[in-house]
């Protein structure tokens, strides 16, 4: 579903560079719930922008399916982005429309749209996300978690075929917490969305991930199988993460 190889994104004004990310390189399999973990500052959002293309790398390759980003522009990159879905950090609700309108607003940017088909699709993921009574609420009325529920309908709404989700859980009491990743699951393992969790919470990656990446410092520490990554890491940063010493004793990756 996605392949980076060697991302570079490298920041650059007032006399500043700052590399935010180095020489990146993940494969992620469609169906998978991929997690990427790591400190704050580590460069996982940086990640998270790239794949959109709404930050352009500064070097490196992503694929889509198959399909080079860095090629695209226009038409061609917005026709990519819409097999994108986003979760952004914080919701990014439009508070003056109702929930309904919220899901549907994606839709309606599409030239020609069927009036009646966005309501469909707009009840249908409603009824996904556990919301079926609450299209003409508006997001000050919502909960925490109805408003990250609201966010997931309207990134699934042009049907994508990978849901990126920024800190997904990050406002949320640990039953809210507990709700949510069953909601992804669900999604995952009824639409068959591939799933990229940007996360800080080793308790997010361990309970639905098939898959993790540990970022340090704008550097891929170490990537796999989450039972192999954490039963075994191989970095000094994951064992920080995880509450163990690393190998040497000193405090590398922090």
């Amino acid at each position: 579903m996605i392949t980076i190889s060697h991302l570079t994104k490298i920041y650059e004004g007032d006399g500043q560079r700052v590399t935010a990310l180095e020489d990146v390189s993940l494969h992620i399999e469609k169906g998978d719930v991929y997690g990427v973990i790591g400190m704050s500052g580590a460069g996982k959002s940086t990640l998270l922008r790239c794949l959109t293309h709404l930050e352009r790398p500064t070097s490196g390759e992503i694929l889509l399916s198959g399909q080079n980003l860095a090629a695209l522009s226009g038409a061609r990159l917005r026709a990519a982005r819409r097999g994108m879905g986003v979760v952004f950090q914080g919701y990014n609700l439009l508070m003056q429309k109702t929930v309904a309108e919220n899901v549907a607003f994606p839709l309606k940017l599409e030239k020609g749209y069927d009036k009646a088909a966005v309501s469909a699709r707009v009840a249908e993921l409603l009824e996904l996300v556990g919301l079926g009574g609450r299209a003409r609420a508006y997001p000050a009325q919502l909960s925490g978690g109805q408003k990250q529920r609201v966010a997931i309908a309207r990134a699934l709404a042009t049907s994508p075929g990978i849901l990126l989700c920024d800190e997904p859980t990050s406002a949320l009491d640990p039953l809210t917490t507990k709700a949510m990743l069953a909601l992804l699951t669900n999604i995952n393992q009824k639409l068959g969305v591939t799933i990229l969790i940007i996360t800080h919470e080793l308790s997010v990656v361990r309970a639905v991930c098939t898959h993790v990446a540990v970022i340090s410092e704008g550097r891929l520490a170490e990537s796999g199988a989450v039972p192999d990554v954490f039963g075994r890491p191989q970095s000094d940063v994951t064992r920080l993460l995880l509450g163990r010493e690393p190998v040497d004793g000193s405090e590398k990756g922090e």
